[in-house]
């Protein structure tokens, strides 16, 4: 082992470490250390963006039967009724249209609750 070039670059914020020896030349190490710490940067920042994405898109769940959303009856009443809210209104027309405003604001509500009960609220 050749102490003689040994390069050890820290990133003190995240405490890594990265020594290297493998060239002659101190110079050369360093840039291979500093290379093997900006790959090992950018694997953290893509994991971080994909958790971040993760979380804003949520479980996904197959469209399956029994894992619908909300119910829309047409006859012999009209109803759309959100399953996981339980929200729900008689006026199928402005729903279908995409007045949504109702069922934003109870998921919301509803997320808001299920937070707080978890005891995960930043309020």
């Amino acid at each position: 082992m050749k102490f003689g070039n040994l390069v050890s670059v820290k990133f003190l914020h995240l405490h890594l470490l990265f020594p290297d020896t493998e060239e002659r030349s101190q110079l050369a190490n360093k840039i291979k250390a500093l290379s093997r710490l900006k790959a090992k940067l950018l694997v953290i920042a893509e994991e971080q963006r994909a958790s971040e994405f993760k979380q804003i898109r949520g479980d996904m769940v197959k469209a399956d039967w029994g894992q619908q959303i909300r119910n829309y009856v047409f006859h012999p009443y009209k109803l759309v009724k959100d399953v996981r809210t339980g929200f729900e209104t008689s006026d199928i027309a402005s729903v279908m249209d995409g007045e949504l405003e109702g069922f934003i604001k109870a998921y919301l509500k509803y997320k808001y609750k299920t937070m707080t009960t978890e005891g995960v609220s930043k309020y």
